[in-house]
């Protein structure tokens, strides 16, 4: 198989590279223009800017909420999605080099979004270039559609699609490689129940996140820290203070964790008599599956999970944070109006707070059938197989779309953390398995 991408564009793809880093895209507070801070604006721009230079069309929206750049005619259109904002840097004594100076150290392209998502967004969009310095004619329009808020609440993509057209087939390069074809869908929802002057907590974490530690420093604690000793659970004690530890892990693998703010509420069950607390403690426990909850709840895709990861109590309301991947064919009405009748006899009500529909693309369609070739043929790896995921991509809110890429499997993961980086090996061999997928996709 003829290379289409040429050490040419691998060059001009590391410095453009290197030049979007250098524009640090984390969510900050709205300005005019900027719904997501100035930097994130800026980054839009510099991805138009980019796009303008290698001859596609472009379009940004007059409110910062997204932009896109397409190349092709035709009515049909292959949609690239992409994100351009990252998470911060953290630390900055953590970071080798400077997170928001693009640099090339040790053959990897060196700072914060060079894996999540400018890196694969850069190989995509460079990998199409490629095409284009070839000559070939696109049989449809090939648009990279870049969000600005995907690592908050995805708002910016949102407005894209309220405004714009909807693409026939796509891809996100915002996973691994060889391709996701289901997502699960995403639940984010509360449970409120009344208070309580017997005590009072506030374990307040991330929706997503399974917790490794919860503190209590209420009353009766010789009786939880017994409690605790009986279910055998691990915690340390300090003064007038108990940590209760466990394993944290994202919510999407929450069986593999061991959820700290579950086992001091179990403990808690068994000292106070409080309604919310029986529903952890005597109904849904440790378990991650919901099986206790809700039976037992899978299917292709997997397995449902849930995460209950804050508890807050006071003399007014109970409240609970919960967390619910949903196999892709489970009707989730019918499952939320389980979970509500389950949980009313402890005095507790269901509250919706967001959702994302799933993501199925059946594995014998034509778009995965090609992508797989596609990333056989270059990788060699022949026994590689569609994957399943409990996470969220972009690929869900467009028509038949597609996590691919872009990193490779054994790639070392740096998303979100210091000193991200992406090999540059790996970067160029995503950008061969760009070209050709889309060569073969959208090329007569």
């Amino acid at each position: 198989m003829t290379q289409l991408v040429t050490e040419k564009e691998q060059q001009e793809a590391v410095s453009a590279l290197e030049e979007l880093i250098s524009v640090p895209s984390y969510n900050q507070a709205a300005e005019d223009g900027a719904p997501f801070g100035r930097g994130i604006r800026n980054a839009l721009d510099k991805m138009m800017e980019i796009c303008e230079r290698l001859g596609f069309k472009t379009y940004e929206d007059p409110d910062g909420y997204y932009g896109y750049a397409e190349v092709g005619e035709g009515d049909k259109i292959f949609g690239v999605i992409c994100h351009l904002d990252t998470v911060p840097a953290g630390d900055p004594k953590a970071w080798e080099h400077d997170p928001f100076k693009g640099t090339v150290v040790n053959d990897a392209v060196y700072g914060r979004g060079s894996q999540d998502d400018k890196g694969p967004g850069i190989a995509a969009l460079f990998a199409v270039k490629a095409l284009m310095d070839h000559g070939y004619k696109f049989n449809q329009r090939i648009r990279f559609i870049y969000g600005t808020d995907e690592e908050i609440l995805w708002r910016g993509i949102a407005q894209y699609n309220k405004k714009e057209s909807q693409i026939d087939s796509g891809i996100s390069p915002d996973a691994e490689f060889p391709l996701i074809y289901a997502e699960k869908g995403l639940q984010q929802s509360y449970l409120v129940g009344p208070g309580t002057d017997q005590l009072k907590l506030s374990l307040k974490n991330a929706f997503n996140a399974v917790p490794d530690k919860a503190v209590y420093d209420g009353p009766k604690q010789d009786e939880v820290k017994a409690a605790l000793d009986k279910h055998d659970f691990e915690y340390t004690s300090y003064e007038n203070s108990i940590t209760v530890l466990g394993k944290s892990v994202h919510a999407m693998l929450a069986p593999q964790g061991t959820n700290a703010v579950l086992r001091l509420a179990i403990a808690l069950d068994d000292v106070f008599d409080f309604k919310p607390l029986d529903f952890i403690g005597k109904l849904f426990k440790e378990d991650a599956t919901g099986t206790n909850l809700l039976g037992d709840v899978e299917d292709e895709s997997g397995h449902l999970t849930i995460n209950i990861s804050s508890l807050e109590i006071n003399e007014k309301e109970t409240q609970m944070q919960i967390d619910l991947r949903i196999p892709v064919t489970v009707d989730r009405d019918k499952l939320l109006e389980k979970l509500a009748q389950r949980v009313a006899p402890y005095d507790l009500k269901y509250v919706h707070f967001d959702y994302v529909a799933p993501l199925y693309v059946p594995k014998d369609s034509k778009l995965i059938q090609t992508l797989m070739d596609v990333y056989k043929e270059q990788t060699g790896d022949t026994t590689a197989t569609p994957q399943i995921s409990g996470g969220a991509t972009f690929a869900r809110t467009m028509n038949n779309c597609v996590a691919f890429g872009g990193m490779l499997p054994t790639t070392p993961d740096y998303m979100h953390q210091a000193n991200e980086q992406w090999p540059l090996k790996d970067m160029f061999k995503a950008m061969e398995i760009y070209a050709q997928a889309i060569k073969r996709l959208c090329v007569d």
